[in-house]
């Protein structure tokens, strides 16, 4: 991690630039997979599996018989831990799901606001040597408690042709409708298109690496929604003297692991904080199985020393963090001054981590700076809201002249009438 002391504003900028491929670059490829996609269907997603996971597949779809032995290969104790996760995700979110509002804005003025769910969505699930099978709970929960009709999981298969068991099992016991065997941008176009096996939806969600993130920005533009844009991991640590650095450094590597394109950042007065939690990123980083990409993320990554809290704070909010850890004497204290982050997790027994799996909040979040203008993933996400105005006649009579003049002024003359013409009829 590079060190900087007292970093001035000028230089903010420049510290909070992601380590992100040339953009142009990402596009062009990516492009080429969409129209693959677009015009071979299931043929161009086979090739593309073959090419980037090295899997030969007659059949994209995951068969009854495939979930029911996944299900059989999984410990119980880990189903157990799933099921448990299940349920504390399902506990938070459930509170979520809001009732129709009325308001009767002026007599005889009735104005609701009532949800709908989105009627078919795609949940992509990160695959490969980090298979994600938390990120379904995540995803899958919320889109049934928000009843959706139709919820498509795509997720890349290994060289055998399989999906992680642990995928498998937790699509099963979230309500996950059909399941099939693709990755990568080549998913998200699958589910952008439709294809004779994928089905097309309305709303993409999950997590990728950069190429998925572009894809599911190239579809957006195509018109098919998308959660937000939730690329490489990143966490940004608030600590103070008091914090204990193997804790610090323990949260640190945690998101530095998910990719060498990952990056973490720790923010703290204390140069002693720094030397000490640097020390113990080197003890525990040779333990990890993920040392060779863990490092690699390390290498973009910044400790950061002020004077002072209020401005470690300040150049968090700058740089809007996925993940904002505050490890500080007082954390509660510091949580009125967040403004941007996609989820916060307060003192020194809260680690990221539990997060990400089970505590119950939702670890679907903004990366790249842009928890400025998004929130994570929740129940309202699968949801869209339909508003609805009812109007009696006394109603209109108080209403209809605010509305006459407003039209008028607007020269509008055809919206004057369709109100002006009811008043008639009741006069």
């Amino acid at each position: 991690m590079k060190i900087i002391v007292n970093p001035t504003k000028d230089h903010w900028s420049q510290i909070a630039t992601r380590p992100v491929q040339e953009q142009a670059d990402l596009e062009e490829k990516v492009n080429g997979i969409f129209e693959k996609v677009k015009s071979q269907g299931d043929l161009a997603i086979k090739n593309l599996t073959l090419q980037f996971d090295g899997c030969d597949l007659n059949v994209l779809e995951v068969s009854a018989d495939e979930i029911t032995a996944a299900e059989n290969q999984l410990e119980e104790s880990l189903k157990t831990a799933i099921l448990q996760a299940s349920q504390n995700i399902r506990s938070f979110h459930q509170l979520q799901i809001r009732d129709t509002l009325v308001v009767e804005t002026m007599p005889g003025v009735v104005c609701k606001r009532m949800a709908r769910p989105i009627q078919d969505v795609g949940l992509y699930i990160p695959g490969g040597s980090a298979p994600l099978f938390s990120t379904v709970l995540m995803l899958a929960i919320p889109a049934k408690l928000a009843g959706c009709r139709n919820i498509i999981l795509c997720s890349p298969p290994d060289k055998n042709g399989n999906i992680h068991p642990a995928i498998l099992y937790a699509a099963k016991h979230t309500g996950v409708t059909r399941i099939f065997k693709v990755g990568g941008a080549q998913a998200i176009a699958a589910l952008t298109y439709g294809t004779a096996s994928v089905p097309k939806v309305d709303k993409i969600f999950g997590p990728g690496n950069q190429y998925v993130t572009a894809a599911k920005l190239i579809a957006a533009r195509k018109g098919t929604g998308i959660d937000l844009p939730a690329g490489p991991s990143e966490v940004l640590v608030i600590a103070d003297e008091q914090a204990n650095p193997d804790f610090v450094a323990a949260d640190l590597l945690s998101q530095a692991e998910h990719g060498a394109d990952s990056q973490v950042v720790l923010v703290t007065t204390s140069s002693t904080l720094v030397e000490k939690t640097l020390a113990s990123l080197e003890s525990q980083l040779e333990v990890l199985p993920r040392k060779e990409i863990t490092k690699q993320a390390l290498e973009k990554s910044w400790a950061l020393v002020f004077t002072d809290l209020q401005t470690g704070m300040d150049f968090s909010n700058f740089y809007a963090p996925e993940h904002l850890i505050i490890n500080t004497s007082e954390p509660n204290n510091m949580l009125s001054g967040v403004m941007n982050a996609g989820s916060v997790f307060l003192g020194s027994f809260t680690p990221e981590s539990a997060g990400d799996y089970a505590s119950g909040t939702n670890h679907t979040l903004p990366t790249n700076g842009y928890a400025k203008i998004y929130g994570g993933v929740s129940v309202d996400s699968f949801t869209k809201y339909i508003t609805v105005q009812e109007i009696s006649a006394e109603g209109l009579k108080t209403i209809g002249p605010v509305v006459e003049k407003m039209a008028q002024a607007e020269s509008l003359e055809a919206h004057r009438q369709a109100v002006s013409i009811r008043l008639k009829s009741l006069s």
